[in-house]
Formats: C-alpha cells, structure tokens, sequence
C-alpha cells in the first residue's frame, strides 16, 4: 500500500511511552478510500493525534483513529488528556448508531454523539470523559462549570 510519510515534531505524548519513545514520522495511506488523512504540512500546524503502531516500530494514522488539529479541541479536551482520559483506560466506549442502544456491562459508557447529532465531535466527544468510578462501574463525567442556560429562567431575578 502507498503511504505519505509526514515528519513531525512531537511535543508531548500522552499514552504509549513504553512502546514509543522519539517519534519523528507518521504514516497515512496516500488515498481517503485507504482511510488516509491530510495534514496540513504548509503551515506548521499543531494537531492531537493517535494511532497504532506496526510490528516495525513505525506509527500510522487514519480515519479511524482521532487527527484532530489543537486549535479545534475544546478546553475540557485538552484539560482531560493530562488526567481523566487515563481514568477511562479500563472502560470501553460504544457507539450507539442506532436505536435501541443499550450498555453490555458495567465497564462501558455508550457514545451517543453519532445517534444524537449525527457527528463524531458532538458535545460527548468535547465536553466529557468516559472515567472508572470508585464502584468500578464506568460512566461519562463533565468537568468544570455546566454548560450555558438556552433558556430564560422566569424565576430568576
């Protein structure tokens, strides 16, 4: 298969230190139908990336995996991958595409933001984190302060 080979400058790892250490390429099928993705190499931008690694030690990206640029993540993203992410490690993420959707056990939290809003980067992917609780049970958490009111509360003064 035929794959761009993008250099990259990583300026902080989040998961995979024990596997990886000093990444300095990625690799992408060279066509979309491969699941291969662009980045934009012109003008230096910053991106969140993941992706596997094959047997040779070299890390490839695709549509599958998440290639989101820095600058379009959410600030609860970025506040979560320094910490809650890594309380969801033991947990599984469903996506829920259709209806019904229902959770096959305790360590799961099922992703409604495809069901719901027909996208993959709904209010679930950019506010919450999908974290093991103290019972070990999994369910999705919201840090910091609750969204905005869409609605005028009467009672308010």
């Amino acid at each position: 298969m035929k794959m761009i080979q993008y250099e990259i400058k990583m300026i902080k790892m989040f998961k995979g230190f024990d596997r990886a250490k000093d990444i300095q390429y990625v690799y992408t099928p060279v066509f979309s139908s491969l699941c291969g993705v662009k980045l934009d190499s012109n003008n230096k931008a910053g991106y969140l990336l993941s992706g596997s690694m094959w047997s040779d030690g070299r890390i490839s990206i695709g549509q599958c995996d998440l290639v989101e640029l820095w600058d379009n993540l959410s600030l609860s993203q970025k506040k979560n991958l320094n910490y809650r992410y890594q309380m969801g490690c033991e947990c599984r993420i469903n996506t829920c595409y259709t209806v019904p959707c229902a959770s096959t056990g305790e360590n799961e939290c099922l992703w409604t933001d495809w069901l719901l809003d027909n996208s993959l980067n709904g209010e679930q992917a950019r506010q919450y984190a999908c974290i093991r609780r103290s019972d070990t049970s999994c369910s999705w958490y919201r840090g910091g302060p609750p969204p905005e009111k869409d609605f005028l509360d009467m009672t308010d003064p």
